[in-house]
């Protein structure tokens, strides 16, 4: 018993030692990741069971979906067969953004792939303008998972937890609601000064709109934050005061920027709140 005491105290000081080491060195990412919330979640869904496996909602007598739609780019290869399974409650709009000579004539697709997701939010919105529902929400074709949602602040990252326990009354109160309540990373003090919108990029960006949030479309914010990942809902209220030509116009500047595909749906993933009349930070 003694020799089994002696060898099991210093390996758990090792132990505790080594995880406290992990745990200041990559603290910005244990944050990020909301990894203990996801541990604690992880063990409860293993040997509990969790709310996430109730049954999703049931439609009413006439199958109806309500009046809210949920939007979102995926490449041919990603299974969003979730959607219709979780949330039967909600429109949906699936964008495949690299579609295939195979890909069938009902497939939504996008005019050029680019941007991530934004063309698809953006091309939603322009093609449905006259007739959006009263609720959008825009999101990333994951359903959930630790490395691929982690930027979803729910248990287990998921997005049908996230659109289930979405409070509409307060979108349409709001107008507007970033979907990640985490400010790392994108919105805390250090990450404001943003190097992906800069005043260049700003005023490129709302060149062609008819308005920003501020006077002049030269007066870029010295300082521009949103919690990342470009994962929102928004009220079509909210949508409406802005004209159709400003999303063709934001949608247009994604073609023609020099900026790759990843860096311009960054720019975007950092204005979309802007774009829907909030603060810049």
């Amino acid at each position: 018993m003694r020799w089994t005491l002696r060898f099991a105290l210093p390996a758990l000081v090792l132990v505790i030692t080594l995880f406290a080491i992990l745990y200041i060195k990559y603290d910005q990412i244990w944050d990020q990741y909301n990894a203990p919330a996801y541990a604690w979640a992880s063990l409860q869904n293993t040997f509990w069971g969790s709310t996430l496996d109730n049954p999703p909602p049931v439609l009413d007598g006439e199958g109806k979906v309500e009046d809210k739609v949920v939007i979102m780019a995926k490449v041919e290869s990603e299974d969003t067969d979730w959607v219709a399974r979780n949330l039967p409650d909600w429109q949906h709009a699936i964008y495949t953004v690299n579609p295939s000579q195979n890909n069938n004539n009902n497939t939504l697709t996008t005019p050029l792939n680019k941007g991530h997701e934004s063309m698809a939010y953006l091309t939603y919105i322009i093609d449905h303008y006259t007739s959006l529902p009263t609720t959008l929400a825009f999101i990333h074709p994951h359903e959930s998972g630790f490395t691929t949602a982690w930027h979803t602040d729910t248990p287990l990252h998921s997005n049908t937890h996230a659109l289930r326990s979405l409070r509409i009354p307060y979108i349409q109160s709001n107008g507007y609601a970033n979907l990640r309540c985490n400010w790392n990373p994108g919105c805390e003090y250090k990450h404001r000064k943003n190097a992906h919108v800069n005043a260049e990029v700003w005023k490129e960006v709302f060149k062609g709109a008819s308005r920003s949030l501020f006077s002049g479309v030269e007066e870029a914010p010295e300082e521009v934050g949103a919690a990342c990942c470009a994962q929102f809902a928004v009220s079509r209220d909210r949508v409406l005061e802005r004209p159709k030509s400003d999303y063709e116009s934001f949608r247009q500047w994604v073609v023609d920027t020099d900026k790759s595909d990843a860096q311009s749906g960054r720019v975007l993933e950092f204005l979309w709140h802007v774009i829907f009349g909030m603060d810049a930070v």
